[in-house]
Protein backbone atom coordinates (compact mmCIF):
# COMPACT_ATOMS: atom_id res chain seq x y z
CA UNK A 1 0.00 0.00 0.00
CA UNK A 2 2.80 2.38 0.89
CA UNK A 3 4.47 1.77 -2.48
CA UNK A 4 1.23 2.69 -4.29
CA UNK A 5 0.98 5.91 -2.29
CA UNK A 6 4.59 6.75 -3.09
CA UNK A 7 4.00 6.12 -6.81
CA UNK A 8 0.97 8.45 -6.84
CA UNK A 9 2.92 11.11 -4.94
CA UNK A 10 5.85 10.78 -7.32
CA UNK A 11 3.62 11.24 -10.37
CA UNK A 12 1.89 14.27 -8.82
CA UNK A 13 5.19 15.88 -7.88
CA UNK A 14 6.51 15.23 -11.38
CA UNK A 15 3.60 17.21 -12.85
CA UNK A 16 4.03 19.93 -10.22
CA UNK A 17 7.73 20.14 -10.96
CA UNK A 18 7.03 20.52 -14.68
CA UNK A 19 4.65 23.42 -13.98
CA UNK A 20 6.87 25.11 -11.38
CA UNK A 21 8.85 28.03 -12.84
CA UNK A 22 12.63 27.94 -12.62
CA UNK A 23 13.97 29.84 -9.60
CA UNK A 24 15.88 32.89 -10.86
CA UNK A 25 16.75 34.88 -7.72
CA UNK A 26 18.85 33.49 -4.89
CA UNK A 27 16.99 32.64 -1.68
CA UNK A 28 19.76 30.53 -0.20
CA UNK A 29 20.20 32.42 3.08
CA UNK A 30 16.48 33.12 3.53
CA UNK A 31 15.00 29.68 2.84
CA UNK A 32 17.86 27.25 2.14
CA UNK A 33 16.92 26.63 -1.51
CA UNK A 34 19.10 26.84 -4.64
CA UNK A 35 18.80 28.25 -8.12
CA UNK A 36 20.05 25.98 -10.94
CA UNK A 37 23.13 28.23 -11.28
CA UNK A 38 23.88 27.84 -7.56
CA UNK A 39 23.47 24.07 -7.84
CA UNK A 40 26.06 24.01 -10.64
CA UNK A 41 28.44 26.19 -8.61
CA UNK A 42 28.08 23.90 -5.57
CA UNK A 43 28.59 20.87 -7.84
CA UNK A 44 31.79 22.34 -9.29
CA UNK A 45 33.06 22.91 -5.76
CA UNK A 46 32.26 19.30 -4.80
CA UNK A 47 33.99 17.87 -7.88
CA UNK A 48 37.06 20.04 -7.25
CA UNK A 49 37.45 18.98 -3.60
CA UNK A 50 36.28 15.39 -4.02
CA UNK A 51 37.24 14.02 -7.47
CA UNK A 52 35.32 10.77 -6.90
CA UNK A 53 32.27 12.86 -7.84
CA UNK A 54 31.88 13.78 -11.51
CA UNK A 55 29.33 15.60 -13.64
CA UNK A 56 27.17 13.51 -15.96
CA UNK A 57 25.01 14.34 -18.96
CA UNK A 58 22.37 11.64 -18.88
CA UNK A 59 20.12 10.84 -21.83
CA UNK A 60 19.58 13.36 -24.62
CA UNK A 61 15.80 13.10 -24.36
CA UNK A 62 15.88 13.93 -20.65
CA UNK A 63 18.17 16.96 -20.65
CA UNK A 64 16.83 19.84 -18.55
CA UNK A 65 17.21 23.17 -20.37
CA UNK A 66 17.83 25.14 -17.17
CA UNK A 67 21.08 23.18 -16.53
CA UNK A 68 24.21 22.96 -18.73
CA UNK A 69 24.07 19.96 -21.08
CA UNK A 70 27.23 18.42 -19.62
CA UNK A 71 26.27 19.16 -16.00
CA UNK A 72 22.83 17.62 -15.58
CA UNK A 73 23.63 15.65 -12.42
CA UNK A 74 26.53 14.43 -10.27
CA UNK A 75 27.61 10.80 -9.91
CA UNK A 76 30.04 8.72 -7.87
CA UNK A 77 30.47 4.97 -8.46
CA UNK A 78 31.42 1.84 -6.51
CA UNK A 79 30.91 3.27 -3.04
CA UNK A 80 31.44 0.45 -0.49
CA UNK A 81 28.80 -0.71 1.96
CA UNK A 82 30.28 -3.25 4.37
CA UNK A 83 27.40 -3.69 6.84
CA UNK A 84 23.63 -3.67 7.01
CA UNK A 85 21.84 -1.03 9.05
CA UNK A 86 20.51 -3.65 11.48
CA UNK A 87 24.09 -4.42 12.52
CA UNK A 88 24.62 -0.92 13.89
CA UNK A 89 21.18 -0.19 15.31
CA UNK A 90 20.88 0.37 19.05
CA UNK A 91 18.93 -2.23 21.04
CA UNK A 92 18.18 -1.83 24.75
CA UNK A 93 18.04 -5.62 25.22
CA UNK A 94 21.77 -5.84 24.51
CA UNK A 95 22.71 -3.47 27.35
CA UNK A 96 24.44 -4.45 30.56
CA UNK A 97 25.59 -2.15 33.36
CA UNK A 98 29.21 -2.90 34.17
CA UNK A 99 29.69 -1.96 37.82
CA UNK A 100 32.94 -1.33 39.63
CA UNK A 101 33.50 -1.05 43.36
CA UNK A 102 35.88 1.88 42.89
CA UNK A 103 33.68 3.77 40.44
CA UNK A 104 31.80 6.59 42.18
CA UNK A 105 29.54 7.11 39.16
CA UNK A 106 28.06 3.61 39.44
CA UNK A 107 29.82 1.92 36.55
CA UNK A 108 29.23 2.19 32.81
CA UNK A 109 26.91 0.75 30.17
CA UNK A 110 28.07 -1.82 27.63
CA UNK A 111 25.55 -1.23 24.83
CA UNK A 112 26.36 -4.45 22.89
CA UNK A 113 27.13 -6.83 25.77
CA UNK A 114 24.56 -9.46 24.75
CA UNK A 115 24.85 -8.90 21.03
CA UNK A 116 26.10 -12.13 19.44
CA UNK A 117 24.90 -11.55 15.86
CA UNK A 118 25.99 -9.27 13.06
CA UNK A 119 29.32 -7.54 13.26
CA UNK A 120 31.16 -9.97 15.63
CA UNK A 121 30.89 -12.71 12.99
CA UNK A 122 32.36 -10.32 10.46
CA UNK A 123 35.18 -9.40 12.83
CA UNK A 124 35.97 -13.08 13.40
CA UNK A 125 36.27 -13.65 9.65
CA UNK A 126 38.55 -10.65 9.29
CA UNK A 127 40.73 -11.88 12.16
CA UNK A 128 41.08 -15.31 10.54
CA UNK A 129 42.34 -13.85 7.29
CA UNK A 130 46.12 -14.13 6.87
CA UNK A 131 48.44 -12.63 4.32
CA UNK A 132 50.86 -14.78 2.38
CA UNK A 133 53.53 -12.20 3.04
CA UNK A 134 53.20 -12.80 6.77
CA UNK A 135 53.92 -16.52 6.28
CA UNK A 136 56.74 -16.32 3.76
CA UNK A 137 58.32 -12.97 4.57
CA UNK A 138 58.60 -10.01 2.19
CA UNK A 139 62.26 -10.70 1.32
CA UNK A 140 65.01 -13.22 1.85
CA UNK A 141 66.53 -13.58 5.29
CA UNK A 142 63.61 -12.03 7.21
CA UNK A 143 61.50 -13.90 9.72
CA UNK A 144 59.28 -13.50 12.72
CA UNK A 145 62.15 -13.84 15.14
CA UNK A 146 64.40 -11.26 13.52
CA UNK A 147 66.12 -8.85 15.87
CA UNK A 148 64.77 -5.30 15.32
CA UNK A 149 68.25 -3.93 15.98
CA UNK A 150 69.76 -5.87 13.05
CA UNK A 151 69.13 -2.98 10.63
CA UNK A 152 71.36 -0.70 12.65
CA UNK A 153 74.13 -3.33 12.78
CA UNK A 154 74.00 -3.80 9.01
CA UNK A 155 74.45 -0.09 8.44
CA UNK A 156 77.72 -0.14 10.39
CA UNK A 157 79.31 -3.14 8.60
CA UNK A 158 82.09 -2.00 6.28
CA UNK A 159 82.28 1.02 4.04
CA UNK A 160 79.65 2.14 1.55
CA UNK A 161 79.93 0.72 -1.97
CA UNK A 162 81.46 3.00 -4.60
CA UNK A 163 78.55 3.32 -7.05
CA UNK A 164 80.76 4.40 -9.98
CA UNK A 165 82.90 1.25 -9.68
CA UNK A 166 79.78 -0.87 -9.23
CA UNK A 167 78.25 0.56 -12.40
CA UNK A 168 81.49 0.09 -14.40
CA UNK A 169 81.71 -3.55 -13.32
CA UNK A 170 78.52 -4.32 -15.28
CA UNK A 171 76.75 -5.95 -12.33
CA UNK A 172 74.09 -3.28 -12.38
CA UNK A 173 72.93 -4.44 -15.81
CA UNK A 174 72.51 -8.00 -14.61
CA UNK A 175 70.08 -7.17 -11.83
CA UNK A 176 66.40 -6.91 -12.63
CA UNK A 177 64.74 -5.20 -9.63
CA UNK A 178 61.32 -6.53 -10.56
CA UNK A 179 62.48 -10.12 -10.09
CA UNK A 180 65.39 -9.81 -7.68
CA UNK A 181 63.70 -8.12 -4.70
CA UNK A 182 61.49 -11.05 -3.72
CA UNK A 183 61.41 -14.77 -4.46
CA UNK A 184 58.86 -15.93 -6.96
CA UNK A 185 55.85 -17.53 -5.33
CA UNK A 186 54.36 -20.62 -6.87
CA UNK A 187 50.73 -20.10 -7.95
CA UNK A 188 48.12 -22.01 -6.01
CA UNK A 189 46.29 -24.82 -7.78
CA UNK A 190 43.11 -23.69 -9.50
CA UNK A 191 41.05 -26.26 -7.64
CA UNK A 192 42.07 -24.81 -4.31
CA UNK A 193 41.26 -21.27 -5.44
CA UNK A 194 37.79 -22.27 -6.62
CA UNK A 195 37.12 -24.08 -3.36
CA UNK A 196 38.00 -21.05 -1.28
CA UNK A 197 35.78 -18.77 -3.35
CA UNK A 198 32.90 -21.17 -3.02
CA UNK A 199 33.44 -21.66 0.68
CA UNK A 200 33.76 -17.92 1.30
CA UNK A 201 35.34 -18.28 4.73
CA UNK A 202 38.15 -15.84 4.01
CA UNK A 203 36.23 -13.39 1.84
CA UNK A 204 34.32 -10.40 3.21
CA UNK A 205 31.46 -9.83 0.78
CA UNK A 206 30.97 -6.14 0.01
CA UNK A 207 28.05 -4.37 -1.60
CA UNK A 208 28.69 -1.26 -3.67
CA UNK A 209 26.47 1.67 -4.61
CA UNK A 210 26.35 4.27 -7.35
CA UNK A 211 25.13 7.60 -5.97
CA UNK A 212 23.63 10.44 -8.02
CA UNK A 213 22.75 14.02 -7.04
CA UNK A 214 20.13 15.78 -9.18
CA UNK A 215 18.50 19.19 -8.98
CA UNK A 216 14.84 19.01 -7.93
CA UNK A 217 13.03 21.84 -9.69
CA UNK A 218 9.92 21.63 -7.50
CA UNK A 219 11.67 21.68 -4.11
CA UNK A 220 14.60 23.73 -5.49
CA UNK A 221 17.14 21.58 -3.65
CA UNK A 222 19.54 18.73 -4.45
CA UNK A 223 18.16 15.19 -4.40
CA UNK A 224 20.15 12.03 -3.71
CA UNK A 225 19.62 8.80 -5.69
CA UNK A 226 21.28 5.44 -5.14
CA UNK A 227 21.37 2.01 -6.75
CA UNK A 228 23.16 -0.99 -5.25
CA UNK A 229 25.08 -4.03 -6.47
CA UNK A 230 26.33 -7.20 -4.82
CA UNK A 231 29.96 -8.44 -4.97
CA UNK A 232 29.32 -9.82 -8.50
CA UNK A 233 28.04 -6.45 -9.71
CA UNK A 234 24.48 -7.80 -9.88
CA UNK A 235 21.69 -5.35 -9.09
CA UNK A 236 20.31 -5.62 -5.57
CA UNK A 237 16.61 -6.17 -5.10
CA UNK A 238 14.44 -3.43 -3.58
CA UNK A 239 14.31 -5.24 -0.24
CA UNK A 240 18.08 -5.66 -0.21
CA UNK A 241 18.61 -1.94 -0.81
CA UNK A 242 16.23 -1.11 2.03
CA UNK A 243 18.52 -3.15 4.30
CA UNK A 244 21.11 -0.39 3.83
CA UNK A 245 18.69 2.40 4.73
CA UNK A 246 17.93 3.49 8.27
CA UNK A 247 14.67 1.82 9.30
CA UNK A 248 13.29 5.20 10.42
CA UNK A 249 13.48 6.36 6.79
CA UNK A 250 12.93 3.21 4.69
CA UNK A 251 9.79 3.43 2.51
CA UNK A 252 9.05 6.87 3.98
CA UNK A 253 11.86 9.34 3.35
CA UNK A 254 13.54 6.85 1.00
CA UNK A 255 11.37 5.48 -1.81
CA UNK A 256 11.88 3.77 -5.18
CA UNK A 257 11.30 6.15 -8.10
CA UNK A 258 12.30 6.76 -11.72
CA UNK A 259 15.48 8.71 -12.29
CA UNK A 260 14.82 12.10 -13.97
CA UNK A 261 17.81 11.82 -16.34
CA UNK A 262 18.11 8.06 -16.97
CA UNK A 263 15.91 5.20 -18.12
CA UNK A 264 16.06 1.76 -16.57
CA UNK A 265 15.18 0.29 -13.20
CA UNK A 266 13.83 2.46 -10.41
CA UNK A 267 16.37 3.84 -7.98
CA UNK A 268 16.15 4.55 -4.25
CA UNK A 269 15.77 8.26 -3.63
CA UNK A 270 16.00 10.38 -0.49
CA UNK A 271 12.93 12.61 -0.65
CA UNK A 272 13.92 16.31 -0.64
CA UNK A 273 10.84 17.72 1.12
CA UNK A 274 12.82 18.78 4.22
CA UNK A 275 16.23 19.48 2.70
CA UNK A 276 15.69 23.25 2.54
CA UNK A 277 14.39 23.34 6.12
CA UNK A 278 17.43 21.48 7.45
CA UNK A 279 19.82 23.63 5.44
CA UNK A 280 18.17 26.82 6.69
CA UNK A 281 18.70 25.74 10.30
CA UNK A 282 22.36 24.97 9.58
CA UNK A 283 22.83 28.40 7.95
CA UNK A 284 21.23 30.10 10.98
CA UNK A 285 23.46 28.15 13.38
CA UNK A 286 26.60 29.11 11.45
CA UNK A 287 25.51 32.76 11.38
CA UNK A 288 24.78 32.82 15.12
CA UNK A 289 28.28 31.44 15.73
CA UNK A 290 29.77 34.39 13.88
CA UNK A 291 30.52 32.51 10.66
CA UNK A 292 29.17 32.63 7.15
CA UNK A 293 28.19 29.71 4.94
CA UNK A 294 28.71 30.16 1.23
CA UNK A 295 26.36 28.63 -1.32
CA UNK A 296 29.33 26.79 -2.89
CA UNK A 297 29.57 24.54 0.19
CA UNK A 298 25.91 23.47 -0.04
CA UNK A 299 26.55 19.96 -1.39
CA UNK A 300 29.41 19.31 1.07
CA UNK A 301 27.00 19.96 3.96
CA UNK A 302 24.12 18.21 2.17
CA UNK A 303 26.06 14.95 1.92
CA UNK A 304 26.88 15.06 5.61
CA UNK A 305 23.32 15.38 6.91
CA UNK A 306 21.98 12.85 4.38
CA UNK A 307 24.48 10.33 5.82
CA UNK A 308 22.06 9.74 8.73
CA UNK A 309 19.63 8.15 6.25
CA UNK A 310 22.20 5.74 4.75
CA UNK A 311 24.79 5.40 7.56
CA UNK A 312 26.55 2.27 6.25
CA UNK A 313 27.22 3.55 2.71
CA UNK A 314 30.66 5.09 3.06
CA UNK A 315 30.61 7.86 0.48
CA UNK A 316 31.54 10.93 2.52
CA UNK A 317 35.23 11.63 1.90
CA UNK A 318 34.67 15.35 1.44
CA UNK A 319 36.30 18.14 3.42
CA UNK A 320 35.39 18.73 7.05
CA UNK A 321 32.75 21.32 7.90
CA UNK A 322 32.57 23.01 11.29
CA UNK A 323 29.40 24.81 12.43
CA UNK A 324 31.14 26.63 15.29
Amino acid sequence: MQSVINTVKGTALGVAGYLTPVLKESKFHETGVLTPEEFVAAGDHLVHHCPTWQWAKGEEAKIRPYLPNDKQFLITRNVPCYRRCKQIEYCEDNEKVIESEHDEDGGWVDTHHYDTAGSPALEEKVCEMTLEAADTGDSDGEGAGADPDDDDDDDDDGEAEDMEQFQESGLLDEVDPSTDLAPRKEPKPKTERKWKQAEGDEIVRTRTYDLHITYDKYYQTPRLWLIGYDENRTLLSVDQMYEDVSQDHAKKTVTMESHPHLSGPSMASVHPCRHAEVMKKIIETVTESGGEMGVYSYLIVFLKFVQTVIPTIEYDFTQNFSIN
